[in-house]
């Protein structure tokens, strides 16, 4: 089988099922496993990929996505060119799971799906419950505007688990941008910086904390800012699990830090 992908989530969950001798082209943002991608043919970044490319490398299957606005025309484009694709837009840990068996079963490998999935299920698990009030945290993909993580993500489900509470769980959207007044009321007690397109080591715990306006909020009076790359917690795909361990991390260390 021939596979082109299209997103950095759908390249990883090819690998993690042990197909990637299948893939014959990437987008241009995949970067993981490095010893895979590095090696192959690519065909554009992931909002603009070119479905010329992709029909020139014969594949039997492009993996696509709809996980964010613009990649609606990335599937126009790929129909356009008569293409068989596969794309979701997952917005809860279930369902990335679903996406993961269902890839398993369009590669031939379910079985491989399956204990793929049950590790990660032994991994990503409810927290023990603390005593005491759940800490707030907010999941910034951008600082400015601060561009926050709503109820419909799996990010919401990742916090959850962890034993937190979502700072903006009452707005039912996958993220949205937020004055930083608006950002200042939510008041999370931990400020998760996972910015989108930016390397980790670029990501700055001052951009957030010297803002005048987010002073008095109680992540950056406490000094509870923290940097998860994006790539554990911005693709939906099996590194999902290192991204619930970091936020799991800083909400024990919150019980611990104010505990009786």
């Amino acid at each position: 089988m021939r596979i082109v992908s299209t997103t950095c989530s759908n390249t990883e969950i090819v690998c993690a099922l042990g197909c990637e001798q299948f893939l014959v082209g990437l987008d241009d943002h995949s970067d993981y496993p490095e010893e895979v991608v590095s090696k192959l043919p690519r065909v554009g970044p992931d909002l603009q990929v070119d479905a010329t490319k992709i029909a020139a490398l014969k594949p039997d299957l492009v993996l696509a996505s709809l996980t964010v606005p613009g990649h609606e025309n990335v599937i126009e484009s790929l129909q356009k060119a008569g293409l068989v694709y596969r794309a979701s837009a997952p917005e809860t840990v279930e369902a990335v799971y679903e996406d993961i068996l269902d890839i398993a079963e369009r590669l031939g490998v379910v079985e491989r799906g399956k204990k793929l999935v049950k590790e990660m299920r032994e991994q990503i698990k409810p927290a023990k419950i603390k005593t005491g009030v759940k800490p707030s945290v907010a999941v910034q993909w951008w600082p400015k505007p601060a561009i926050i993580a709503g109820r419909k993500s799996w990010v919401h489900d990742l916090i959850e688990l962890a034993g937190g509470r979502n700072a903006l769980a009452s707005l039912e959207t996958t993220s949205s941008p937020l004055e930083f007044e608006e950002f200042a009321v939510l008041n999370p007690d931990i400020i998760v910086m996972s910015w989108c397109g930016v390397k980790e080591e670029k990501y700055r715990a001052s951009v957030v904390s010297d803002n005048p306006l987010l002073r008095s909020v109680s992540a950056v009076k406490n000094e509870r800012i923290i940097p998860i790359s994006e790539a554990y917690l911005g693709r939906p795909s099996v590194r999902l699990v290192e991204g619930y361990r970091l936020i799991k991390e800083a909400v024990d260390r919150f019980y611990e830090e104010t505990a009786d």
